[in-house]
Order: structure tokens, then C-alpha cells, then sequence
């Protein structure tokens, strides 16, 4: 039986559909980040964030000195997508999905202006996005800008530039990006201190962002990349800092996902940093963040930071592995196999990789713990004279500090003084029990580094002393086995003379 294809036209709604593409998890900070990639990519080394708040809409002006586009260029990038994913790219080129500029706009802003022209032209272009003008006509249409509506776009952008401090020397916009209201922020006019609110979330939170996100662009040797918001130029923040020598790099693992490429290597920050962090120097995390915030996973792809901070399913974060980053280097060609998102803020470890991501992982876990439970080591190895007026006493080893109780305490040292010789032997169990007690609560999961010895020297003739009378008045040897010697650090290797005692 021949079948008849009918079919009829079938297209989106273009508001529904572009109000729904926008929803990829942007914040304003990537958003703008986003459409930092396309100025990196279109060789550009000056970036200008601008905002105008003291009138509505809420205006925000994004300016680039890269290549430009002519009008061809320039109306194909403003396609839904502009190109292939499956497009070959260059090893510099940010981009992925051909979505970034629309989409990052769309989540920010109904309307958005893009005007340009190619380096070394002198006419500029317009074309713009206006979702209330899809919604009134139900058409995909794009709006062409009049001379006249640019000449007056870059008039007020050209106020706005020199009206605020530190401009760039010898600066000439090529590509301006102009989002006409920030329908997220359409509130703070009605709210207490509304502008300053916006600006704070524009210049400090974004500048932050900015300052980790792009740090490789912005610290390379030849052409630095330089961005202003509003009156702030960014400093970059790196969160591995290899210029200090106590910041310690593990042996890296190489891999090659199909055709990408990716190298994995562990870092842990030294043990000062607790306290250099705490007394605000900001070389370990930025301002407003914590060691903990930013312990975790970092992934650069093709030089861009896109992902920072937290296991991602590997394993758990917790206190303890602050001092642990992990630095992943992908390229462009590994999208595919770690599930890039649109937003460029979201990335699955492959399940194949996820081997020899643990591995690298638990190695890194060992080493940062370590080096936590150093943390105040340097502090107390100096000072040999315990305090008499302290129950406890805080003891350097070379896997962390412990506390154990103060021998020279005055009333237990008065009370050993009255007791017979066997009485003190019973006693330094006891204390010793409750030593290795204390301490195994204080480091709940790193049980492995305290032993017996480590807390209190005792001869083996005390202990044999009191564990034989614990069996006079009626322990089994099982229950001193099970209940007793691990509770003195005797857990794994045992003295000869226990062992044939409790045989």
C-alpha cells in the first residue's frame, strides 16, 4: 500500500522560543563571560564592561577592540545557531555551539544591538534582537539598524567610556555589544538603594569572576588581556599561584580522550595558608571566598577557566581537603566527551576518565591532609617548655599535632607523687586510653596517624602490669583484645610481651 506523506508548516512560536533557549543557567557574570570568549576569539586584548543604572531601562554596554565583523559576518553571527557544532575550530576558538552571543544576551535582556565593523574600516553596521518585536509580528525577523540609530548608540557609549576613570590608552571599538534593559534587575528600581545593588552585582561580583575565569588571558606575556568595568580595571586571580615555593605540585597524568587532549595534576596549598587566608591575604581565594569554597576541580578549556571549585561526584567535599585543587587542561577538541553546556559553566567527567580521575583524586586527598594536620606544626615545635598550668598539652609530630595530658599538670602530678608503684602504672593506662581517645575524636577520619607511642612513651612493663590485673578481677582476654588495646594505639602491631600475655 503506497503511503500519502502529508505534512504542513510547523514553525516555533519565535518569543516562546527564545524566551526558553535563554533559560541555560546564566548568571550576569557568565553571561558576560560568555561574550568575552567571542572577543578573545576575535583577537581582542581590550575589553570594556559599561553600565548606565541612572536611568531606565538599565542599560549595559560590552566593547572589544578585536577584528570585527563586516555586515555578512555579522548577520550570519546573529543566527540561531551561527554555525556547526560539528564545525572545525581553531585551538584558540572559545566558541561551541553557536548559541553564545544570543543566547547569553537572551538571558539578560528582551533587547540586544550588536554594531560593528571589520579593524581598520571605518562604517559601522547594526542589527538587533528585540523579543517584543517578535512578539507584536510572530516572524523571525531581525531588526537593521539606521545610521542614525548607531551614530546615536555610539554617542552614548562614548559619554559613558570617558565619563568613568581608568580608560584604555589608544583604545578604538571595533564590535558593541548593547543590551537595551536587564529584565532581571527590572525590581531594583522599586527597592531601597537599588542602583547601588546593581552596581555592586556589575562591577565587584562580576570583576571577581572575571579576574578568576580569565587570569591566563590576562597574565600572558605578550598581549595581556585588559578588562574595565565601569571605573575598575580586573586583576587577575590565579588560584595556582607558582610563585610561591611552598605551593606544591603532584606528578601529572596525560591522557587523550579520542582526539582531545587533557592533563591532570594535584596541588596542595601549604598549611599556612589557613591562617594567611584568615588574616586576608587574598593570594589563595578571592575576597568573599573561603579555602573550602575553593577546594575542588578546576577545568581550562583551551586556557579559559569554565569550571572551579567542589568534586563533582568524585568524592565529597569537607574541611579537611581545603588545601586540595585538582587542574584539569582540556582543549576544544574534548567537547564532546565531557558534555559541554551552552552556558559553558557545566561538564560531566567522562565515566571512562573517571578512573584515573579518582586516582589522581585520592592521591591528592592523602597529600592535602597531611599537610592540614600540619597546620600549626612550625607554632609549637619551638617551644619546649610545657605550660604547668594547662590540663593538656598540644604535641608536634610529623603527621599533625595532638593533644595529650600535661604530665606536669600540679594536682595529677601531686597525685602521682602519692602513689605506689603499681597504682601509677594503672593511672598512665588510664590517661593513656583517654589520650589516644581525645585524639581519635578530634581526627574522626584520620584515625591512621595517631599510635600509642605517639602520645605517651610507656614502658611495657607498666602495661603488662595493669592488663595483668584487669585480668585478676575478671577481663577476659578477649574484652582487653577487643576493648582495651586498641584504646592505647595497639590496634595493628602489638609488643611480644602482650601478645604471649593475652596468648
Amino acid at each position: 500500500m503506497k503511503i500519502s506523506l502529508q505534512t504542513e508548516i510547523a514553525n516555533p512560536n519565535p518569543e516562546f522560543l527564545i524566551k526558553s533557549i535563554a533559560e541555560q543557567g546564566y548568571s550576569l557574570e557568565t553571561a558576560l563571560a560568555d561574550l568575552i570568549d567571542n572577543s578573545i576569539s576575535a583577537n581582542a586584548d581590550k575589553i570594556e564592561i559599561l553600565s548606565r543604572i541612572d536611568a531606565h531601562p538599565f542599560t549595559l554596554f560590552i566593547s572589544d577592540n578585536g577584528n570585527g565583523m563586516d555586515v555578512d559576518s555579522l548577520r550570519k553571527n546573529m543566527q540561531l545557531p551561527s554555525r556547526s557544532i560539528e564545525e572545525m575550530r581553531t585551538s584558540k576558538d572559545l566558541g561551541r555551539f553557536g548559541l553564545g552571543l544570543k543566547t547569553a544576551s537572551f538571558s539578560q535582556t528582551r533587547c540586544f544591538t550588536v554594531i560593528s565593523r571589520k579593524k581598520g574600516e571605518k562604517k559601522y553596521t547594526a542589527l538587533s534582537w528585540d523579543v517584543d518585536y517578535l512578539k507584536k509580528t510572530g516572524e523571525w525577523k531581525i531588526i537593521i539598524n539606521s545610521e542614525e540609530e548607531i551614530e546615536d548608540i555610539l554617542h552614548s557609549y562614548h559619554d559613558l567610556s570617558t565619563g568613568h576613570l581608568n580608560c584604555f590608552d589608544d583604545f578604538t571599538s571595533n564590535t558593541l555589544i548593547v543590551w537595551k534593559g536587564l529584565y532581571k534587575y527590572e525590581d531594583y528600581d522599586n527597592i531601597p538603594d537599588g542602583q547601588d545593588a546593581l552596581k555592586t552585582d556589575i562591577t565587584q561580583k562580576t570583576e571577581k569572576y572575571l579576574a578568576l575565569v580569565f587570569h591566563r588571558f590576562m597574565e600572558r606575556s605578550v598581549n595581556p588581556l585588559q578588562i574595565r568595568i565601569n571605573n575598575i580595571r580586573v586583576k587577575p586571580f590565579n588560584p595556582f599561584p607558582v610563585e610561591r615555593s611552598d605551593f606544591r605540585g603532584l606528578e601529572p597524568s596525560h591522557g587523550d580522550p579520542k582526539n582531545g587532549y587533557i592533563k591532570i595534576q594535584g596541588f596542595v596549598l601549604p598549611n599556612c595558608s589557613i591562617k594567611e587566608s584568615k588574616d586576608g591575604l587574598n593570594i589563595w581565594n578571592p575576597e568573599g571566598k573561603s579555602l573550602i569554597d575553593m577546594e575542588g576541580i578546576y577545568i581550562y578549556r583551551a586556557e579559559r577557566l569554565i569550571l572551579f571549585g567542589g568534586w563533582h561526584g568524585v568524592i565529597k567535599k569537607e574541611s579537611r581537603l581545603q588545601l586540595a585543587r585538582l587542574k584539569v587542561d582540556i582543549d576544544n577538541n574534548s567537547d564532546l566527551f565531557f558534555h559541554l553546556n551552552v552556558a559553558k559553566s557545566q561538564i560531566d567527567i567522562p565515566y571512562k576518565l573517571r578512573g584515573a580521575f579518582y586516582r589522581c583524586v585520592v592521591n591528592l586527598r592523602e597529600e592535602a591532609k597531611k599537610e592540614f594536620y600540619n597546620y600549626g606544626i612550625k607554632a609549637h615545635v619551638n617551644n619546649n617548655k610545657a605550660d604547668k598550668a594547662l590540663l593538656y598539652n598540644k604535641i608536634a609530630t610529623n603527621k599533625g599535632i595532638l593533644l595529650v595530658i600535661n604530665d606536669d599538670f600540679p594536682l595529677l602530678k601531686n597525685l602521682r607523687e602519692s602513689l605506689t608503684k603499681e597504682q601509677r602504672a594503672d593511672l598512665n593506662l588510664i590517661l593513656r586510653m583517654s589520650n589516644f581517645l581525645i585524639n581519635k575524636i578530634r581526627l574522626a577520619d584520620n584515625i591512621e596517624i595517631i599510635s600509642g607511642e605517639a602520645i605517651k612513651d610507656d614502658s611495657t612493663e607498666e602495661i603488662l602490669q595493669s592488663l595483668q590485673k584487669l585480668l585478676e578481677i575478671g577481663y577476659t582476654k578477649e574484652q582487653i583484645k577487643r576493648d582495651i588495646l586498641p584504646g592505647i594505639g595497639y590496634d595493628r602491631s602489638i609488643p611480644e610481651q602482650i601478645s604471649n600475655l593475652l596468648k
